[in-house]
């Protein structure tokens, strides 16, 4: 049973202390009854949108294990609320909390597109791929409103850059025009989260996103149109969705992924707080077996940072979830290879001039 000050639509139960702070922002009990006895609301349950001026927009990711070299993120914070999210640390470093401000206070970069095509413009720079959400989904609810995903894929197109995207929202189908182009010239691959085949998971866990069925269509649809898609069965959390990857590969193989990727969840930083409350209200009677079970994958902790280990985990229930992916790619995706994008294409584009020869 949920407990009943469970925020609805939020995963975030509770906003934690930003470490860079030295005071501690907290609302106290005799606060919170004053507001009852009047009728008021502590405070306010609506999203912020917050523009913000960047002076640049791509990052070189340094990290080993991550699987991509460069990154952009249209927005900081993410209205989908998925509780288990790693990008929630990174909103301390704009002075916010890592957890329901991450939520409620989405920073809009509005310069992206601007920011993007003087990087790729610039004589230094060497074509590598560009994914868009290397942090925060792309296609979250504020794209809606501002569209600026969109004006990047058109830079990418423009400049015949190659371009990753991963998102968990079919939002992504509404710029199917600008990837079909892309994709005739083998320059983009779309990677699609789907964390669970069952919608009462689905809710909990990423209270904002869109239904399961409708990431599937999206998977179905972009393949339908012969763009690449790549499902992301992540994170895989014991005790809550581990037991679906075998179904959840198969599900996404049928729709037409032609590979899959994983990873163990971890919950370093301010999220191992943020998940430990979650979870003791949103799934109180298994909150504390979930738990035991995530840190015999981490080394006895909910915290890892070490490069190799962290996504992949270790011991015995690391080792079964491996083993059922390593026969998930067997049975369900022989033959199929998601492409390497093109980078040739690029230089010939990049001053607006052709090569001769």
């Amino acid at each position: 049973m949920i407990n009943k000050d469970f925020i609805k639509g939020r995963g975030a139960q509770k906003n934690t202390p930003n470490k860079f702070f030295q005071h501690i922002y907290e609302i106290r009990e005799d606060f919170l009854e004053f507001c009852r006895l009047e009728g008021e609301n502590a405070e306010s349950n609506k999203t912020n949108y917050i523009p913000i001026f960047p002076k640049s927009i791509v990052n070189k990711v340094d990290s080993p294990d991550v699987g991509m070299l460069y990154s952009m993120n249209p927005y900081q914070g993410c209205e989908h609320g998925c509780v288990y999210c790693y990008a929630r640390n990174a909103h301390e470093y704009w002075g916010y909390s890592a957890g329901l401000d991450f939520e409620r206070k989405i920073l809009v970069k509005k310069s992206a597109p601007e920011l993007l095509e003087a990087k790729i413009k610039h004589k230094n720079w060497r074509t590598k791929t560009i994914v868009l959400s290397g942090n925060t989904d792309c296609y979250q609810p504020a794209e809606q409103k501002f569209e600026i995903t969109r004006k990047c894929l058109e830079v990418f197109l423009k400049y015949r850059h190659p371009v990753g995207i991963i998102t968990k929202n079919a939002l992504v189908l509404r710029d199917l025009d600008i990837l079909k182009k892309l994709n005739a010239e083998g320059l983009v691959g779309v990677h699609i989260s789907v964390t669970s085949l069952s919608e009462k998971t689905r809710r909990k866990l990423e209270p904002r996103t869109v239904s399961i069925q409708k990431r599937l269509e999206t998977i179905e649809k972009l393949s339908e149109n012969n763009i690449p898609v790549n499902a992301m069965l992540a994170p895989i959390i014991p005790g809550i969705n581990s037991h679906e990857l075998l179904p959840l590969a198969k599900t996404v193989a049928d729709h037409g992924a032609l590979s899959f990727g994983f990873t163990l969840v971890r919950l370093n930083g301010a999220i191992g707080q943020i998940f430990t409350d979650w979870i003791h209200k949103a799934m109180p009677d298994k909150a504390q077996k979930v738990l035991n079970m995530i840190q015999e994958c981490h080394g006895g902790s909910l915290n890892d940072s070490r490069f190799g280990l962290r996504n992949r985990g270790e011991g015995k229930i690391a080792t079964q979830i491996h083993d059922m992916a390593k026969l998930a790619r067997q049975r369900y995706f022989k033959g199929r290879t998601f492409p390497t994008l093109r980078t040739d294409l690029h230089e010939q584009f990049k001053n607006g001039q052709m090569r001769l020869f």
